[in-house]
């Protein structure tokens, strides 16, 4: 599936009941797939959409009768596109399965299976990926070789590619200094014929050894010969390439006389090294880093690579002020120097950030590495400037083997890990294993729900508040509540923390302390009068029983709070999916006059349809509409028609995400009740916007 976290899948459904449809976009949501939907309700509307609308993949009943999968399977051809299509049936058999796929789908996914459907499109969307990024693959090493042509052709060095000691390929540098003057004087002529005669025995020795796979020196001294049989002295400088889809030999010839030896080594090291740490520099090591990569994809070697931060990094330099920065740098490069073995590169990946790369590691050496320099780093005392303290540090690293041979995933999949690290309490080290992915998993969850067990059991989340602003002109105090882990030089936001509770049956627990804590903060302001009210996001986990609506009863007795004063949110795809259990929780806190919201409204297939069901006092707009609203005529119309509807029936509105005054405008026009955001106020630990 696509890499990018923030990128949404553009579905498009064709099925004849539209809870059939949502039922499937729920489910992908629920599984974590951003999804933008579009259900045609006709032949000609699927025509419409097919032809002027971005999609990446289409599903398709079956047994659909408003657009038969025949006449979907036309217009997808139509197209001209590459957009999949996957058979959704009720039950699967040999006929349906064959007739399918001969009619152009990828594959069949079961409507009642929706850990096969979610798979199916994983795939088929991932795919579509693959196939998308090789054609632009394709096309940028196409480019990328006329590039390479030109640079060689117009390079003032004497660039010759060579094939079995044979010339396939040379510049206009190259042809001057032996003196040919055209390429077919040169070509197919051996190397051997460039060198002179004492050389020739060792030169072929070198050609033989380079035959055989053996790595090129980087530098060969010699004298080599012109067409009229005049020496020179000369350098050879090989690196492996290739030529039109061959593996060759890149060798550039150089005037020894124009060099000199010891300036040029030293310039080239120091062109590869970070001043700071003396390490090598951020370009090399990723360079380094690619030729590993290339190696464990095509023969299978293995390497590992750690990603090294020290911890509270920002602290340490309030210690020992900013301007030892450099100085702790420095200082912990040369401790890991001392902690490596032979063989392993180390560099100045970014800012404060340490990166190593291990060649022949497998997943056990890697950690123990990791463990090595960790504790090396621990136990001892770093003297910086007048100041002495100790440093640890957090590691994150990925072992790069064949199932993980990309550079993006090896570099996503370390900070991934030294996130993890560094946010669950540093001075640990995380190494995501792709051949032992749940043993390294289950670790980094286990870390995590202990993290999350601890801050339930010393009140370690914060909550922080962003005001939500009446464009009508009611001065009232409204917050929205948004919760945070305290993670020491930052603050973690709940979408790393949320899912992990979710699949450990945390959620329901998450809710109460937070709705507690919100009862508590209108109480305290009631007391100083300064009447708020606060909105609060829960989660479907406190939909099941009671529980919740029994525990907000007792919390607003127990702080005397008046119900009007507490609104608790439910995004809108979960509510759909579980509707009567929406409706019990809604009813049970309406006894205590608790309002009730839908937040990210308007991106199911029928929003509207779930309010003659369930009548919210609010409605918070998705997102996705204000974003760029200033230059998107549609989300503008969406938004409009939202406030529009909802005012009709008495319901409330409120577009979060505000990030201009075009917007603010744009808003006010359509009617909107409420805005937040960034742009109006930043969400903090107090509530100190002036409503007047």
């Amino acid at each position: 599936m696509s890499t990018q976290a923030d990128t949404a899948l553009r579905l498009l459904i064709v099925d004849d009941r539209v809870e059939d449809a949502e039922a499937i976009v729920s489910g992908l949501r629920n599984a974590g797939v951003a999804v933008r939907p579009s259900r045609p309700e006709s032949d000609e509307e699927l025509g419409r959409i097919a032809a002027n609308q971005a999609i990446d993949l289409v599903l398709a009943a079956r047994s659909a009768t408003l657009v038969p999968f025949a006449q979907v399977m036309q217009r997808v051809a139509e197209t001209g596109r590459d957009l999949p299509v996957i058979a959704v049936v009720d039950t699967l058999d040999e006929t349906s399965f064959v007739d399918s796929i001969l009619a152009g789908a990828r594959t069949v996914a079961l409507r009642h299976a929706p850990q096969q459907l979610l798979a199916s499109v994983r795939e088929a969307w991932s795919d579509r990926d693959a196939r998308r990024n090789l054609r632009r693959l394709e096309s940028r090493v196409r480019e990328t070789e006329r590039r390479c042509d030109a640079l060689i052709d117009s390079s003032r060095d004497p660039i010759a590619y060579i094939h079995e000691g044979m010339h396939i390929r040379a510049n206009g540098a190259y042809l001057d200094m032996f003196g040919y003057e055209q390429f077919e004087d040169i070509e197919g002529i051996s190397l051997l014929d460039m060198v002179a005669p004492q050389h020739v025995e060792g030169f072929k020795a070198l050609l033989k050894s380079l035959a055989k796979g053996e790595p090129p020196p980087p530098r060969h001294e010699i004298e080599a010969r012109d067409i009229n049989g005049n020496a020179f002295p000369a350098a050879m400088e090989f690196t492996t390439a290739q030529y039109e889809g061959e593996p060759c030999l890149q060798v550039v010839f150089r005037r020894r006389e124009l060099i000199d030896p010891d300036l040029a080594l030293e310039l080239e090291e120091l062109r590869h090294r970070d001043q700071v740490t003396g390490l090598l520099n951020r370009p090399a090591f990723l360079r380094a880093l690619e030729d590993a990569v290339d190696e464990a994809a095509q023969a299978d070697r293995q390497y590992g690579f750690l990603m090294i931060e020290p911890d509270h990094h920002h602290q340490l330099l309030g210690d020992i002020g900013l301007d030892h920065a450099d100085a702790l740098l420095a200082a912990a490069a040369d401790r890991l120097r001392g902690l490596l073995g032979d063989g392993a590169t180390a560099a100045r990946y970014a800012g404060h950030t340490l990166a190593v790369l291990l060649p022949g590691s497998d997943y056990h050496a890697t950690a123990a590495v990791a463990d090595r320099i960790r504790e090396g780093f621990s136990a001892q005392l770093f003297e910086i400037g007048a100041r002495s303290s100790v440093v640890s540090v957090s590691i994150g690293g990925v072992q790069i083997g064949e199932k993980i041979a990309n550079v993006g995933q090896v570099l996503a999949r370390a900070t991934r890990a030294l996130e993890s690290a560094s946010g669950t309490g540093g001075n640990r080290s995380e190494i995501f294993d792709p051949s032992a992915t749940d043993r390294v998993e289950e670790e980094r969850i286990q870390a995590w729900v202990t993290r999350l067990r601890g801050a339930l059991d010393d009140d370690g989340f914060l909550l922080h508040y962003q005001p939500v602003i009446n464009l009508q002109g009611d001065t009232a105090a409204v917050y929205e509540i948004l919760l945070r882990l305290d993670g020491g030089d930052e603050l973690i936001s709940p979408g790393t923390f949320l899912p992990i509770a979710e699949d450990n049956g945390m959620l329901a627990e998450i809710d109460r302390y937070v709705v507690g804590r919100a009862i508590a903060a209108i109480g305290q302001r009631l007391r100083e009068h300064r009447p708020t009210t606060l909105l609060v996001k829960i989660s479907q986990a406190s939909l099941d029983g009671d529980e919740l609506a029994e525990f907000i009863g007792a919390q607003l007795a127990a702080h005397q709070v008046p119900g009007e004063y507490l609104v608790l949110q439910l995004p809108e795809s979960k509510v759909f999916t579980h509707l009567k259990a929406a409706q019990a929780f809604a009813a049970s806190i309406g006894r205590f006059d608790c309002r009730f919201a839908l937040e990210q409204f308007g991106v199911g297939l029928d929003s509207f349809q779930l309010l003659t069901h369930l009548q919210p006092h609010l409605l918070k707009i998705d997102r996705s509409f204000t974003d760029d609203l200033a230059g998107n005529a549609e989300n503008q119309e969406r938004i409009a028609e939202i406030a529009r509807r909802a005012r009709q029936i008495g319901i409330r509105t409120i577009a979060e995400f505000v990030q201009d005054a075009t917007s603010m405008s744009i808003l006010f026009a359509a009617d909107i009740d409420y805005v937040q955001g960034n742009f109006l106020a930043a969400a903090g630990p107090g509530m100190n916007y002036d409503f007047e």
